[in-house]
C-alpha cells in the first residue's frame, strides 16, 4: 500500500483560507459603493424604472377595448464596447410590465426563438382543438449605445444611451419610443 502525504492538501486549504477577503452584503436600495465607468445593476435599474414610467404614463399600453396587450421581446442590441447582458435591462422591464397589469409577455415567441418551449411542446402533444399560441400584438426592441469623450489626459466622459421601442407587430408602427441617458466621468 502506497502512502501519500496530505501536507500539500492542507497547505493549499490554509493558503486559500488566508487569502479570503472580507465580504459585505450590499443593500441595493441604499447602495453607496463607488460608481464605476462600466454599466452596473444600478444603471439598468434606473434606465428600466424611468422608461417603464414613461411608457405607462404615455398611455401607449392602454388597450382600446380593455384587457392587456400580448408583448413579445424582439431584440435589445448591445452596441457598447462592453460585454454586457442586455437581459438585465429586459428582465426588469418585463417584470414591471407584468406588475402594471397593462401587458403580458409571451415566452413562446421572441426575436431569438421561444424562451420557453413548453407551450409549443404541449400543443404538439395535445389535440388540434387547443389551437396555436396566442400571437403577440406588440414587440419590444431596442439598443444600448455608448460614446466616449476625452476630457483630460486622465479623465473621460462616457455617455450610455438606452433606446427602446414598442411596435405593433401587424403594422410595424411604433406605439411608444423612449430614450434614457446615463453619463459618467471617470479615469481613462
Amino acid at each position: 500500500m502506497k502512502h501519500t502525504s496530505l501536507f500539500p492538501v492542507f497547505a493549499a486549504a490554509a493558503l486559500l483560507a488566508g487569502c479570503a477577503t472580507e465580504t459585505q452584503l450590499v443593500d441595493k436600495d441604499h447602495d453607496t459603493s463607488p460608481l464605476v465607468n462600466a454599466l452596473d445593476s444600478r444603471d439598468f435599474a434606473s434606465a428600466a424604472e424611468d422608461m417603464i414610467a414613461d411608457m405607462i404614463e404615455s398611455g401607449a399600453l392602454d388597450k382600446p377595448n380593455g384587457g392587456r396587450y400580448i408583448v413579445a421581446i424582439s431584440r435589445v442590441a448591445n452596441r457598447t464596447d462592453q460585454d454586457i447582458d442586455t437581459d438585465q435591462l429586459v428582465k426588469k422591464i418585463r417584470v414591471a410590465l407584468l406588475k402594471s397589469k397593462k401587458a403580458v409577455i409571451t415566452t413562446a415567441v421572441s426575436g431569438s426563438g421561444a424562451e420557453d418551449n413548453m407551450a409549443n411542446m404541449v400543443r404538439d402533444l395535445a389535440d388540434e382543438d387547443m389551437g396555436g399560441p396566442l400571437l403577440p400584438e406588440l414587440s419590444l426592441s431596442g439598443k444600448i449605445e455608448s460614446q466616449k469623450k476625452k476630457i483630460s489626459s486622465s479623465k473621460q466622459r462616457i455617455e450610455y444611451i438606452f433606446q427602446l421601442s414598442i411596435s405593433d407587430v401587424k403594422t410595424g408602427l411604433a406605439f411608444w419610443e423612449g430614450e434614457k441617458e446615463i453619463v459618467k466621468i471617470g479615469k481613462r
